[in-house]
């Protein structure tokens, strides 16, 4: 099966790549960096909002693959 360019792929893996950058950065937080943002691991809570959406949209190209071109056209 030939396979087409498709941006979704391209999205949802470097949303991955970034959201697995920052989740490992949350994780490793030093309590000078919590006292600036007040407590809350920001870096964590993003990663893993990045993550949620990559797998999102590498859920949806999975589920509506895009459609080859005929050779028609």
């Amino acid at each position: 099966m030939k396979r087409i360019f498709d941006i979704r792929t391209i999205i949802g893996g470097l949303f991955g790549l970034y959201g697995i950058i920052l989740t490992v950065a949350g994780l490793f937080t030093g309590s000078s960096d919590l006292d600036k943002a007040q407590g809350i691991r920001i870096n964590l809570w993003t990663g893993l909002a990045m993550l949620a959406v990559s797998a999102i949209f590498l859920v949806w190209v999975a589920v509506r693959p895009p459609k080859s071109p005929s050779p028609d056209a």
